[in-house]
Parts: C-alpha cells; sequence; structure tokens
C-alpha cells in the first residue's frame, strides 16, 4: 500500500519561497537596468525594428561588434517595432541601445507628439540617412499621397517612425488618417504579405537602402507595384514639422527601378540613455567610426556612417561620453 508523504508548514514556506525566488529571477528586470544606468550589468540590449528591415540586420552587426571590442560587454539585437518604441525601451531601461529616427528622437526630447513629457536620452552618434518608402499597387489608382483617401494603407508597426511619417504626410495632404483612409499599422513582413495578397493598396515605410522586405516585394510583385513620389508633400513637411525633413531621390539602382524616386530623407540616430556609463558611451562612438568596415559588410547603409556627420545628432544632445570621443 502506497503511503502518501505529508510535508508540515516550515517546508511548505521553503518551497513558496523558492519558487518566488525562481519567478523573480525571471521577471520584470526594467527597474534593475535602469538603477544601472541604462546599461544593464555586462549584457547590452540593443532595440532595432523589424525583422526584414535594416535597422535590425545593422542591429546584429553592431551586437557582434560590441561582442569583440568592448571588454567585458556581450550585445543582443532584439527585433521591435522601431523609433519610438525603441526610445520608451531605452527610458524604461528594457533596451540599453536604440535605434531610431531624428524626428522621433526630436519629439521625445522635446516631449511632444508621442511623448507627454521630455524623455531622458541622448544620441551616441548619426548613423546614415533613411528614405520614405511609399508603395501602391497599380490598381489601387493611387499616384499621390492625397489619393490614400477611402484606400487600405499600412502605416507600419504600432510606435514606429514610418508610422508617425505616414500619419504626418497624410494631415499634410489633407487626410484625417483616423476618418478618411482605411488604415492598418503592420510590421514590415505583415505589410510585404499584404501588398501581395490585394488586402492592402499602399504601404509607408521608412529606412535605409536596400531593406530585403522591399527588395521581396519588388522582386516578387514587379510591374503590379509602384513606387509614389512625394514632392507634393514635402514642402508641407517641413513647414508644419521641420526642417529635420529633406527632400531627395530613392535611387533606381535600389531596387532596380526604371529611374529615380522623388522622396523624403529622415537621418538616423542611435541613442541611450542620459545615465550610461561615459566609458562605455565613448567606446560606443569609437566602436562605430574605428570598425565601420565591418559594419558596411554586415548592410551597406553603415557607408553613411562618418566622423563628420557623426556629431551632428542635433535636436539629440550628445551623450558626454561621445562628446568626448568626437572631440
Amino acid at each position: 500500500m502506497t503511503r502518501t508523504r505529508r510535508f508540515g508548514p516550515s517546508v511548505l514556506l521553503l518551497v513558496v519561497a523558492l519558487v518566488l525566488g525562481v519567478t523573480g529571477c525571471g521577471g520584470d528586470r526594467s527597474a534593475e537596468r535602469a538603477a544601472q544606468g541604462g546599461g544593464g550589468g555586462n549584457r547590452l540590449s540593443i532595440a532595432t525594428g523589424n525583422t526584414t528591415g535594416v535597422y535590425y540586420v545593422l542591429g546584429g552587426g553592431l551586437a557582434e561588434q560590441i561582442s569583440r571590442h568592448i571588454p567585458g560587454y556581450q550585445a543582443t539585437a532584439e527585433a521591435t517595432g522601431a523609433s519610438v518604441e525603441n526610445i520608451e525601451r531605452v527610458v524604461r531601461g528594457d533596451s540599453d541601445i536604440a535605434f531610431t529616427l531624428s524626428d522621433s528622437a526630436g519629439d521625445a526630447i522635446r516631449g511632444t507628439e508621442s511623448f507627454s513629457a521630455p524623455q531622458p536620452i541622448r544620441a551616441i552618434a548619426r548613423l546614415y540617412t533613411s528614405h520614405v518608402h511609399v508603395i501602391a499597387r497599380t490598381d489601387s489608382g493611387i499616384k499621390r499621397v492625397a489619393d490614400f483617401r477611402g484606400k487600405r494603407i499600412s502605416s507600419g508597426s504600432p510606435n514606429s517612425g514610418a508610422e508617425v511619417v505616414a500619419l504626418r504626410m497624410m494631415r499634410v495632404a489633407g487626410l484625417d488618417p483616423d476618418a478618411d483612409v482605411r488604415r492598418q499599422a503592420l510590421s514590415l513582413p505583415e505589410t510585404v504579405q499584404g501588398m501581395k495578397d490585394g488586402t492592402i493598396d499602399a504601404m509607408v515605410w521608412v529606412g535605409g537602402l536596400p531593406a530585403s522586405g522591399i527588395t521581396d516585394l519588388i522582386t516578387s510583385m514587379g510591374d503590379e507595384v509602384a513606387f509614389v513620389p512625394l514632392d507634393d508633400v514635402l514642402e508641407g513637411m517641413r513647414n508644419e514639422y521641420g526642417p529635420v525633413y529633406e527632400g531627395g531621390p530613392l535611387p533606381k539602382d535600389a531596387y532596380g527601378l526604371p529611374a529615380d524616386v522623388s522622396t523624403i530623407l529622415v537621418p538616423n540616430l542611435l541613442v541611450v540613455n542620459e545615465s550610461m556609463d561615459p566609458d562605455l558611451a565613448e567606446s560606443l562612438a569609437r566602436l562605430l567610426i574605428e570598425h565601420k568596415a565591418d559594419l558596411v559588410k554586415v548592410h551597406a547603409a553603415a557607408e553613411g556612417i562618418t566622423a563628420e556627420e557623426a556629431p551632428k545628432t542635433d535636436p539629440v544632445p550628445l551623450h558626454d561620453g561621445a562628446k568626448r570621443y568626437f572631440g
């Protein structure tokens, strides 16, 4: 006959304590990480973007270079919704380093638009310039942003830089993004699939050149999709939201297009919590410049990183450590 073993109250209390201890080790570490100055000990988390975008690819390369060349640190790149989410993660201490568009970073510093108060972020460097991609199915009849009215539009991942730009362009074009457009906030992989399936008429995405997700779309659909020029909204974007937006071409060679397409350009920044250790911030700045060639091997967008342009992070102040490196 099997006998059931009974445990006394002291043993049960010990078991409960052990369970709580294990749960605590795997739970939310954001407060602990924030207390360590946004550095998270010797492990660094890099907030990037969608898996088929440039942030994610370049973030993986940056993580590898940090792990190789900054003694005592190991880094990991994490897929995210990108710019706004990335800034929020750095402020909370969930991530240590983040890629972001400079327009969203400027909003964070001022405490406007997506941010209810000024955020404690600082820049390590200006990176490369992103291009606004507006692509429409040719059967949608969309030739300009104003033609979004009544159409199914992907404005990018929630809390992404693409979403910020998409909403601003729609307003400049005289559209209410919530009333005049059948808007969907989708990641780049979801957006590309929706374009292929015909469930989305047009998309907005912002990133470096080339992005594998966009290459996939153009290669797969060919003449069934076309880039939409942005000449008609550029002046309004600059007048309404500032000179952070510049006009320029999306080169035809990026995606094998028949001709360049006029678009809007936005700089990218690498940002951290203002409380990051200055020595670490200085090492990150040095790594970007001195190991640029290794980053270029990961993605050609890293060609845009230069010692001359890197310190030009306005309106986001350089971190004191980065300032020390750039002099």
